[in-house]
C-alpha cells in the first residue's frame, strides 16, 4: 500500500520542492499574524455547531434502530429529517450473550459496527448526549453541538454497575478466578471457561434484586451449566455425593415474576437438585467468599464458592436519570400504553431506558416499536396516538441443552403465548423447537430483519 506521500513523490523531486516551499509560505503568512487573531481562528473551529432534524432517536440500540428504521421505511421523511445518536463503535447481540456462556457461540458473531447498520439516509451522530432541554425541543451532545428537533425518542438502554457489587471488577478481570457473568461482551466468554474447568465443589449463581435485563437470563446460564457438568458426570441431581452442588441465590422470593412460569421452573429446581437462595441479594466477593444482603434489616450471609456466576445490578444512564425527562426511578417517564411522554407530549420512549413495566428484553422492542412508530406519525398530523402497547413481552428460558422453555406475556404477569392460539401448545413445557428459535432463528433475524425495521415479533415480518 502507497505511503501518504507518494502521490508527491510520482511527481518528481520538482513537485515536492514545490509542495514543501508552499508549505513554508503557509507557516510564514501563519506567523505574521497578530497572535488574538490566530486565537479567534482557534476558537472558530470548535464553536459548537447546531443542527436541526425532524425526528432525532437517541440510542443505536435494539429499539434505537428498530423504530428508527421503521420511521424512515414509512417514506415520511426525505434524507436526514431522521438522525441517531449513539457514542458507540459495536453494536451487540446481547441475548446471544448466554448461548456465548454456554459454548453454543462467539461472541464475536454476534456484533457489528453500529455505523454499519444505520441507514445512509438517516444522520448518525457518534456522540454521547450531554443534557436534554425539552422544553426548547433541544439535546446537547457531548462535543458541545446542539440538536433541535421536531420529536425526540429517547432509546438508550440502561447501565450495568459492576461496581454495584464490592470486589467483582476485580474478580473479573482476573483471569484465574472462577467469578464470571454473561452481562458484558468482554466477560461473557469467560463463563464457559470457568464452567468446563470447575470439576467439584460449589457453584452459586446469582440475581440481584432491581430491575435487569432479560430477568431469564441469570438461571438460563445456570440450567447450562448443569446440563454440562451433568453430561460429563460431574452433576448428579438431589445426591450429596454429586462432585458438583449448585445453588441458585436470587434477590427475588421467586424464581421468575410470571407465576405460571415461576411454578415450572421452581418444580425444575426441586427435580433437579438445586439450592433456592431466595431474597440474597449478592453485595460483595472478596476471594472465593459471597456475601448477601437479606431484607428487612437481617444479618448479611457469606456462602464459600468454587465458581460464581454474577449478574450486576442495572439502572438508567445518569444523563436521562439527570435530565427532565425521568421519572422518580430514573427512566424516561411515558404511558404504559402509547409510549408517549407524560408532560412533554413530542417524546416518545421504548426499550430498556422506558418506564414501561414490562420485562426489558428485545422481544419487547419488537412490540414496543411499531406502537411508538405508529403514534408518533400521528402526532406529526396534528392526530392523536391510537396505537396500544399491552406489555407483551418474551424470554425463552434454556433449560437444558437442547431444550427451552418459552415465555410470553404481558402486562400483570399474564400469558401471552404465540403458540398457544396457533397450535394449541403449551409454553410451560420446555421443547427442542423453541431452543432452535433461541439458538438459531433469532439471532439470524434480529440482524436480518429486526435492526433494519422489517421484524414485528409474533406478528413476523411488517412492511
Amino acid at each position: 500500500m502507497p505511503g501518504p506521500s507518494s502521490s508527491l513523490m510520482r511527481g518528481g523531486p520538482s513537485r515536492l520542492l514545490a509542495a514543501t516551499a508552499a508549505a513554508a509560505a503557509r507557516r510564514r503568512l501563519l506567523l505574521q499574524q497578530p497572535r488574538n487573531a490566530r486565537l479567534l481562528a482557534t476558537a472558530s473551529a470548535v464553536n459548537p455547531v447546531s443542527r436541526s432534524h425532524r425526528v432525532v432517536v437517541v440510542g443505536g440500540g435494539s429499539a434505537g434502530l428498530a423504530i428508527s428504521h421503521q420511521l424512515l421505511r414509512s417514506g415520511k421523511f426525505a434524507q436526514h429529517d431522521i438522525a441517531v445518536v449513539d457514542p458507540a463503535e459495536w453494536h451487540h447481540y446481547q441475548p446471544g450473550w448466554t448461548l456465548v456462556g454456554g459454548g453454543l457461540k462467539f461472541k464475536e458473531d454476534l456484533r457489528r459496527r453500529l455505523d454499519s447498520l444505520v441507514d445512509p439516509n438517516i444522520r448518525f451522530y457518534n456522540h454521547a448526549v450531554g443534557a436534554f432541554a425539552p422544553e426548547s425541543n433541544e439535546l446537547t451532545l457531548a462535543s458541545g453541538d446542539r440538536l433541535s428537533y421536531d420529536q425526540l425518542v429517547v432509546a438508550p438502554g440502561v447501565g450495568i454497575n459492576y461496581g454495584s457489587v464490592k470486589g467483582l471488577p476485580e474478580a473479573l478481570a482476573d483471569p484465574q478466578s472462577l467469578v464470571s457473568s454473561i452481562y458484558g461482551y468482554d466477560h461473557c466468554d469467560k463463563v464457559f471457561r470457568t464452567v468446563d474447568k470447575l470439576k467439584a465443589g460449589r457453584a452459586i449463581f446469582t440475581q440481584p434484586a432491581g430491575v435487569i435485563k432479560c430477568a431469564g437470563a441469570p438461571q438460563k446460564i445456570m440450567w447450562l451449566a448443569l446440563d454440562h457438568w451433568k453430561r460429563a458426570g460431574l452433576y448428579k441431581p438431589a445426591s450429596a455425593d454429586s462432585p458438583i452442588q449448585i445453588s441458585f441465590a436470587t434477590g427475588l422470593p421467586v424464581m421468575f415474576g410470571v407465576p405460571k412460569y415461576s411454578a415450572k421452573l421452581d418444580e425444575l429446581r426441586r427435580e433437579r437438585g438445586v439450592e433456592g437462595l431466595f431474597q440474597h441479594d449478592l453485595v460483595a466477593v472478596d476471594g472465593n467468599v459471597a456475601t448477601f444482603a437479606r431484607p428487612d434489616g437481617q444479618e448479611q450471609v457469606t456462602k464459600r464458592f468454587d465458581l460464581l456466576h454474577v449478574v450486576p445490578k442495572m439502572g438508567p444512564h445518569a444523563f436521562v436519570k439527570n435530565s427532565p425527562l425521568a421519572n422518580e426511578a430514573g427512566y424516561v417517564d411515558v404511558d404504559d400504553a402509547t409510549t408517549r411522554h407524560k408532560k412533554y407530549p413530542n417524546v416518545w420512549s421504548a426499550g430498556d431506558a422506558s418506564s414501561l413495566p414490562t420485562s426489558k428484553t428485545a422481544a419487547a422492542i419488537t412490540a414496543e416499536a411499531p406502537v411508538l412508530v405508529r403514534n408518533l406519525l400521528r402526532s406529526t398530523e396534528g392526530k392523536d396516538p391510537d396505537a396500544v402497547y399491552d406489555g407483551y413481552t418474551s424470554c425463552p428460558l434454556l433449560t437444558e441443552y437442547g431444550k427451552v422453555l418459552l415465555a410470553e406475556f404481558k402486562y400483570g404477569g399474564v400469558p401471552k403465548e404465540t403458540f398457544d392460539g396457533w397450535l394449541g401448545i403449551d409454553q410451560v413445557e420446555p421443547r427442542r423447537a423453541f431452543y432452535h428459535l433461541k439458538k438459531d432463528f433469532f439471532p439470524w433475524v434480529y440482524y436480518n430483519s429486526m435492526v433494519k425495521g422489517t421484524w414485528g415479533g409474533p406478528k413476523g415480518w411488517v412492511n
